[in-house]
């Protein structure tokens, strides 16, 4: 039970070999990208809501941190449509693996921090110390402040992981009882089937969620150091 159960986080192999790359590759093809002077529908569709996305996100942000905006909007559009594409029966979430995660999440960070300590060095290391902290206090303070800054990556790719793990776990367990009570009892077997539905749902909005807030996490530390 264990084994079907995590089955689905395994990374998949063609001949041996990890095929991790393609997935990660093949949602960047599903965008269309228009090649005639009028777009469809579903172009307009997709321009506008990267319009807005960035408009709410980068607003916030100076000329020099607006210069990061082709990357973070390229960062949301690729986690969404990979969580997204995860939800399709008998396919690899790679936003599941916490080494992925944190292959997106401590690049950015530390590109964050680095140009804060470049460009906004005294401000950058006054938040180790806030002003008017008790002399007894700032090297217990420094440390604490030490530590909830080098945990940032950390949070942000256990978050993304967290939350579509146990999504899809959830979405495995409530399909498995569904199969397991339409032998059963059809009624109550109904039941868990609308919860699955309504699940499923919820998943949608949870893939896009979550993309929208690690960028927007990766997004304010920036802001913080530019």
């Amino acid at each position: 039970m264990n084994e079907n159960l995590f089955a689905s986080f395994a990374t998949p192999t063609m001949m041996g070999l990890p095929i991790v790359i393609l997935i990660i590759m093949f949602p960047s093809m599903m965008f269309p990208t228009p090649n005639r002077l009028i777009t469809n529908r579903l172009s307009t569709l997709q321009q506008w809501l990267i319009q807005l996305t960035s408009k709410q996100m980068m607003t916030i942000h100076n000329k020099k941190g607006q210069t990061w905006t082709l990357m973070l909007m390229s960062l949301i559009l690729f986690i969404g449509s990979t969580n997204l594409l995860g939800l399709l029966p008998h396919s690899f979430t790679p936003t599941t693996q916490l080494s992925m995660n944190l292959g997106m999440a401590i690049p950015l960070w530390a590109g964050a921090v680095i140009t804060g300590f470049r460009y906004k060095t005294k401000a950058s290391l006054a938040h180790f110390l806030p002003q008017g902290t008790p002399l007894p206090l700032i090297p217990m303070l420094i440390i604490i402040e030490t530590i909830s800054l080098f945990i940032q990556p950390m949070a942000l790719a256990v978050r993304l992981t967290a939350n579509i793990t146990a999504g899809h776990l959830l979405i495995h367990l409530i399909g498995g009882a569904t199969l397991v009570l339409s032998n059963i009892s059809p009624t109550t077997a109904l039941i868990t089937f609308i919860i699955l539905m309504m699940l499923t749902i919820l998943e949608f909005a949870v893939a896009l969620i979550q993309a929208y807030v690690f960028t927007l996490l990766v997004s304010l530390y920036l802001h913080d150091n530019t």
